[in-house]
Parts: structure tokens; C-alpha cells; sequence
């Protein structure tokens, strides 16, 4: 006899329903897109394209026209992702949805996957020297322990 063991994660499928991408228009963000592109694909699941937002209120005492800029480099996202698309259309059946939250990248990320109910997450590789000191957001991801997390280089 053995014994069956629930857990949380399982959500009674045989793979991900739902895969998480964190883009921010940097070449590694636009590889994990790709990358995770494939997975839905071959998976069947949906595929959840996030862009956060980054919210900086120190910028209106700059004068600087942040949130103009970040919802630019949201629109030229999509716009990407659209192209990309329509380019594959017939060869790649995805079906996928974008979605822009707010906040710093790692919270932004953590809160889309709760929500989105992710099953597993992609991100591509920080291009950031600093990063290697602080801890880039995937790592950060990965010490959540709470989705598997696939880092593309």
C-alpha cells in the first residue's frame, strides 16, 4: 500500500497551466520570453508575460517623467512581443497574456505569480555588475523556494 501525499504546489495537472515570464526589454529578459515561450508551447499552458513597472517617487522632486518612460518601455514590450507573434503565427501556437505590475522588480514578480497562480517562473540572467554582491532578482526568486524558477542566460 502507499501512501499519497498532498502538497501545495500540485495543483492536479501533469505540467505548468500557467508560466511566468519577467521582461524588462533587456536581451536576457527578451531570451527568457523566448525560452518560456517554448515551454507553453510544448506544455500547453499559458503563457504570463510580466512587466514591473519600477516606481520611483523620489522622480517627481527630479522633475524626471518616470512613469511616462516605464509605460513606454511597456508599450515597446508589448509591441516586441506582439511582432514576435504575429512573425510565428501557425509555426508556434502560444497562447499568452501580458500583464504590467508595479513596485520594485522582485515584489513586482512575487505578486504576479500569487496572483496569476503561476506554476513555474523564467527570468533572464542579470546584465547588472552589482548584482553580484546583492543578489540579482532571480537569485532572490530562487531563495523563495516557492515556484521552480528557470534562469536564461
Amino acid at each position: 500500500m502507499t501512501e499519497q501525499h498532498s502538497s501545495a504546489f500540485e495543483r492536479g495537472t501533469d505540467g505548468p497551466k500557467v508560466i511566468l515570464v519577467g521582461v524588462d526589454g533587456s536581451d536576457s529578459s527578451l531570451r527568457a520570453a523566448a525560452y518560456a515561450g517554448g515551454l507553453a508551447r510544448r506544455q500547453r499552458a499559458l503563457l504570463a508575460v510580466v512587466y514591473v513597472q519600477p516606481v520611483m517617487a523620489a522622480s517627481s522632486v527630479l522633475g524626471a517623467p518616470v512613469a511616462e518612460t516605464t509605460d513606454e518601455i511597456a508599450e515597446d514590450i508589448v509591441a516586441q512581443i506582439r511582432d514576435a507573434a504575429e512573425r510565428l503565427k501557425g509555426i508556434f501556437d502560444v497562447r499568452w497574456e501580458f500583464h504590467t505590475f508595479r513596485g520594485d522588480p522582485y515584489n513586482g514578480l512575487v505578486r504576479a505569480a500569487d496572483e496569476l497562480k503561476a506554476d513555474a517562473v523564467v527570468v533572464g540572467a542579470s546584465e547588472q555588475a552589482g548584482h553580484r554582491i546583492v543578489g540579482s532578482v532571480a537569485v532572490r526568486l530562487v531563495k523563495a523556494g516557492r515556484w521552480p524558477v528557470t534562469v536564461v542566460p
